[in-house]
């Protein structure tokens, strides 16, 4: 069998990780959460290559926080977190892949993203707060005493259309996090609304969905004030 040489491993890692931003229709649509096997295997080869610590944070969801994946570390210093967005992704993907996102890491917290890609695909608002139940389930199943961060989904000028199902969801998210001790609901949407209400439309870059350096600056400074309180205590 021939050995590849460390050139091709990088070579074919940094094809699978570019996997992570190349948005399948059926991952699109959120109708086949298998459609991200090879995203998965960019993680597990990322983690044969620089295997992540236990008790760390993991950062997972769809695009805001995939794109931040190279710049949430330096972010969230001094916490130690393991970024695992895979862009495009819907809740129930989060649901489906949970174990290799974010289980098996054993981390201490773990913050999730979703409800954006959702809304403005047509999910029912019922399924996606569903499924969000079903992975809170699961994590107290199998890590009882792992804090977990629901994101409120953000506004963006591109998704104004479905806004209201966006706040909604996030409503009930906050529901959510309120009748669970280890549930914490962070709100990124406010600090991207103008005083009138409206978001901000200084802060995407020019598809008006993703977020450009100073949306991700506001992202990064929301995550960290939600994070610092609970985790810092925790960080060895």
């Amino acid at each position: 069998m021939r050995t590849m040489s460390k050139k091709n491993v990088l070579v074919t890692l940094s094809t699978l990780l570019c996997l992570l931003f190349v948005l399948p229709v059926s991952a699109q649509r959120g109708n086949n959460p298998e459609a991200w096997e090879e995203a998965m295997q960019a993680f597990d080869e990322q983690d044969r290559l620089h295997p992540p610590p236990e008790g760390a944070i993991v950062l997972t969801g769809s695009s805001s926080i995939a794109r931040w994946n190279d710049d949430a570390a330096a972010a969230l210093a001094p916490l130690t977190v393991i970024p695992r967005g895979f862009g495009g992704s819907v809740m129930g993907d989060v649901l489906y892949h949970l174990d290799r996102v974010a289980l098996r890491y054993k981390p201490r917290a773990i913050l999730i993203y979703e409800g954006d890609n959702d809304t403005s695909w047509g999910i029912p608002e019922e399924t996606i707060v569903g499924q969000f139940e079903e992975i809170v389930a699961k994590i107290h199943e199998q890590l009882p005493e792992t804090r977990i961060y629901v994101l409120s989904v953000k506004p963006s000028v591109s998704r104004v259309d479905v806004w209201p199902a966006a706040q909604r969801v996030s409503a009930r998210l906050s529901t959510i996090a309120e009748q669970d001790p280890l549930v914490y609901y962070v709100d990124v949407a406010t600090p991207f609304l103008q005083a009138n209400g409206n978001v901000m439309t200084d802060i995407f870059v020019d598809d008006d969905l993703h977020l450009n350096d100073m949306g991700n600056l506001i992202w990064g400074s929301a995550i960290r004030a939600a994070l610092m309180p609970q985790e810092a205590r925790h960080e060895k």
